[in-house]
């Protein structure tokens, strides 16, 4: 699948999994590329927390129809997909009330069509690559979006449509076909029905990511680890990068720096509206397989995930907005539990699970930037949301082609910086 021919230096700010697939694209197009990580390894910050969810079933905003009334309706409940912090700034008010806006119909069907084209997008390439090299990273067929009551059940006729509009394949199943399918869900409380999605349901990223850098290390990709980026400075044909008192250059650059690319971003004219939103994962040891489920599953009342990672299940969800530490919130905490009692309560050592919690950065209307940014050769590849391995290796192929000076196979209306400008 690699191209020999080297046609640029490219060095890639960011050790998750944007930034490595963006390497992977990047060589196989014939660059020489360097990876520039702040952390010791690959797949350190938000990437070692993700959810685990690959299906392109899930990749939709977060801020759905009606996100104002639920977010205020969550300020009183003890569990709830949402936590408003009290340290809320001016700034991510602002932010927020931009976010809920995007909620609106028309916008929501817009994003969700952008970023069905990366999800579906991804999913070819990754059929591609692990074939390629045989990779197994504990990857499991489908995905289950549960639902509790007829109400939500109702409400799904839009979703639905939507799906068919942008090509995802899905089934809407009764109660029994689901538990038929999905024997676990046996021992569940209320279950009015489920969509099911039968593409790559949930894997383990942190593997993935691992797996694609060892590729990577024998096809002559540099990796620089414990190196932090503090500017980049773009002048000429070259872009130097500002490291530790010391300036590497090269032909150009990709910012897939998460959370810290806004920063890195500014002092080059680009205002970007990112925020930091934290979320959380709950990660358990199976204590018995004959129950815990084989697909991943989506509470659609919680908005939290729950996959099968080999012997361990993982939870993941609730946004935290306002939060700038890495301390547990409790209502975070109960929420992740409740749901994984609601459904799996047999599965897995839920009470003994190890919590995680990061800052995921994103933008208002959730939909990834990829490609230049208008300073000369700096290139972007961020802000993918909680959908971000479901759109990682689209958007790291988009981004390689525009680099590249090939035309993408992806229509980038909405995804590129012109939105900002």
């Amino acid at each position: 699948m690699i191209q020999h021919q080297t046609q640029k230096q490219i060095v890639v700010i960011g050790g998750g999994v944007m930034g490595v697939c963006s390497a992977y694209f990047l060589a196989e197009a014939g660059h020489q590329v360097a990876v520039v990580e702040k952390r010791s390894n690959v797949a350190e910050q938000s990437t070692l927390g993700n959810s685990g969810i690959l299906s392109a079933g899930a990749a939709m905003p977060w801020s759905v129809p009606g996100m104002r009334k639920k977010i205020l309706a969550g300020m009183f409940n003890q569990e709830a997909p949402n936590v408003l912090n009290a340290r809320l700034s001016p700034s991510l008010w602002r932010w927020m009330r931009r976010w809920m806006a995007e909620s609106e119909i028309q916008r929501f069907r817009a994003h969700t069509h952008q970023m069905q084209r990366l999800a579906s997008y991804s999913q070819d390439l990754l059929e591609q690559i692990q074939q390629h090299f045989q990779l197994d990273f504990e990857q499991n067929p489908g995905l289950l979006r549960l639902f509790r009551n007829e109400a939500e059940l109702a409400a799904l006729a839009p979703v639905q449509e939507l799906l068919t509009e942008c090509g995802v394949v899905h089934r809407l199943l009764d109660e029994a076909a689901t538990r038929a399918l999905e024997p676990s869900l046996a021992s569940a409380g209320k279950l009015a029905g489920s969509l099911h999605f039968p593409d790559t349901g949930s894997g383990n990223c942190t593997l993935f990511t691992k797996q694609l850098k060892a590729i990577l290390q024998g096809l002559g990709v540099q990796f620089h680890f414990d190196s932090l980026v503090t500017a980049i400075d773009p002048h000429g044909a070259k872009v130097g990068l500002h490291i530790g008192g010391e300036v590497l250059h090269a032909d150009a650059v990709v910012c897939a720096a998460g959370s810290a690319s806004a920063q890195l971003l500014k002092p080059l004219g680009l205002r970007l509206p990112l925020h930091a939103i934290k979320t959380y994962t709950a990660t358990a040891s199976v204590k018995n397989y004959e129950v815990a489920p084989h697909m991943a599953a989506l509470d659609d009342k919680y908005q939290i995930t729950m996959a099968r990672i080999g012997d361990r299940m993982r939870l993941a969800g609730i946004a935290e907005f306002g939060a700038k530490d890495m301390a547990i919130d409790d209502k975070a905490l109960r929420t992740l539990l409740k749901v994984a009692h609601d459904w799996f309560p047999d599965a897995a050592n839920f009470n003994s699970a190890s919590f995680w919690c990061g800052h995921t950065p994103m933008l208002a209307d959730e939909v990834p930037l990829i490609g230049p940014t208008g300073a000369s050769n700096v290139f972007v590849n961020i802000a993918h949301g909680g959908s971000g391995w479901s759109m990682a290796l689209g958007a790291a192929k988009v981004l390689a082609d525009q680099i590249s000076g090939r035309a993408p196979e992806v229509d980038l209306d909405g995804l590129t910086v012109t939105r900002y400008r």
